[in-house]
């Protein structure tokens, strides 16, 4: 169990937000009736939703963070200049206080830098290993012609295993992996926390074995870092050895590691928008710098407003405060006990950014041909107006030969927004739980009426079955 812990060493039951609210922004309180129109009209998909008439918004943490007032007051200082503004140097100079790398290319956002990064090492017949890709991960390396593999532990597979790292990558899998496929492979990529298992966290020493292991092979290794703070923090509580550790150094080492990160800002920067590709190797980091160019913007904004760089600048300095990555993991631990109290399985142990519901153990009378996930995710929102994101068949089920089958896991992510909810609205949050589990065994499964060659998550229409 995570408590949220003082700088005394104190453990506290009650979550303590580490900060004070300024500025309120008003909910559109809906009726069930209400929803039970909108959810028909958006087809049954959450993404088609005017967030307007959600609740409790929980589709994702990305870009959904609320600003301090010291992020607010870099908007003002923001230097809109084409090239050279300082802005950027302010940001760049953040980015190189965490992590250790020659050059820092901003993108507008993380899938930016994917698809920057594998426009220059992807293409046909390209194999690109990781623990898990997430879903813009795959789409980028799909797009280029490549194809993603995932290698994570077993463990990460198994929704009630407690083992600490479940994140961590199989390093003698990958080790096969590379000796088999290695002259098709570009790199090795490694993310951290592992969203697609569950928010589930990479240990120091799995870092570094990976790392070892695709450079015995003479493959550069890259970070996925989205939450890198979180996976730190998390270090620093499980991982023998790290316990009297500053978060910050834990970081600096997680990417000592690495040839290279790509980075979406939205999440463990605390910013609305942004992100970043980082390398060490001139040659690769030109031919993205040249595509940058082309795709983004002048290698000193690469798609921003300057006032963009300086709130990633200033976000990145506040989201090493261990006093709020303890609230952080606590909130999440927090609210699936509670669920599991209730009878309602969760990916254990917690996660940092969300909390995972096992949708496939929890409706068991739905196949996942027919997507627990998305059923349960669609019951939240017109039981309680919650909005919530399937990780599941509907997002991993089709494959890269247009054959659909099901998921490894049928998971319904919560991802808490950073500083924006109270334990008010999670005991809301639990309370529509508690609705849902009584008359459980009535949910029906959908099916897809249309859908996009890639990411149908987005905007596949559903119907439900009856």
């Amino acid at each position: 169990m995570v408590r949220a812990q003082s700088r005394t060493g104190q453990c506290m039951k009650t979550i303590i937000e580490p900060f004070r609210i300024k500025t309120v922004e008003p909910i559109r309180m809906t009726t069930r009736e209400e929803r039970q129109h909108l959810l028909a009209a958006a087809a049954y998909n959450l993404f088609a939703l005017k967030s307007d008439d959600v609740l409790i918004d929980l589709l994702t943490d990305s870009g959904t963070s609320a600003m301090s007032t010291a992020q607010v007051a870099a908007l003002v200082s923001g230097d809109e200049s084409y090239a050279g503004s300082p802005s950027f140097f302010r940001f760049e100079s953040a980015v190189k206080n965490l992590f250790p790398f020659k050059h820092v290319l901003p993108t507008h956002q993380g899938r930016a830098a994917e698809a920057i990064l594998f426009s220059v090492l992807g293409g046909k017949g390209k194999n690109v290993p990781s623990n898990t890709h997430f879903d813009t991960t795959r789409a980028n390396i799909e797009a280029s012609g490549a194809e993603g593999f995932d290698l994570v532990i077993a463990e990460g597979l198994d929704p009630r295993n407690e083992h600490p790292f479940k994140g961590n990558m199989d390093v003698a899998r990958l080790d096969a992996f590379l000796a088999k496929h290695g002259d098709s492979v570009p790199c090795v990529m490694l993310t951290v926390t592992n969203n697609a298992g569950g928010g589930q966290p990479v240990s120091l020493e799995n870092i570094r074995a990976t790392a070892a292991v695709a450079h015995k092979h003479g493959k550069p290794f890259i970070i996925d870092g989205c939450r890198f703070a979180e996976n730190a923090y998390f270090i620093k509580l499980r991982e023998k050895g790290q316990q009297n550790r500053k978060v910050e150094d834990i970081v600096r080492e997680m990417f000592q590691n690495a040839d290279g990160m790509t980075m979406s800002a939205k999440k463990d920067a605390f910013a609305n928008i942004g992100g970043w590709l980082a390398l060490n190797d001139d040659v690769l980091a030109q031919s993205a710098r040249e595509r940058l160019i082309l795709t983004e913007g002048f290698p000193t904004y690469g798609g921003l407003a300057g006032r963009d760089l300086d709130a990633i600048a200033q976000g990145l300095k506040e989201i090493i405060d261990e006093d709020y990555l303890a609230y952080r993991l606590r909130t999440s631990a927090y609210i699936a006990e509670r669920l599991e109290a209730l009878g309602v399985p969760t990916v254990r142990p917690s996660g940092g950014h969300a909390i995972f519901v096992d949708a496939r153990a929890f409706l068991p009378h739905i196949p996942p041909l027919q997507y627990p996930g998305h059923a349960l995710a669609a019951a939240l929102y017109l039981e309680g107006g919650i909005r919530s994101c399937e990780i599941g068949t509907v997002m991993f089920g089709m494959q890269s030969d247009g054959h659909e089958q099901a998921a490894p896991m049928d998971l319904v992510r919560m991802a808490m927004p950073r500083r924006v909810y109270t334990q008010s609205h999670a005991d809301y949050v639990v309370e529509v739980f508690e609705e849902i589990a009584a008359e459980k065994d009535r949910l029906r499964g959908l099916k897809i009426v249309w859908q996009p060659q890639r990411m149908r998550h987005f905007s596949a229409k559903f119907e439900p079955l009856r």
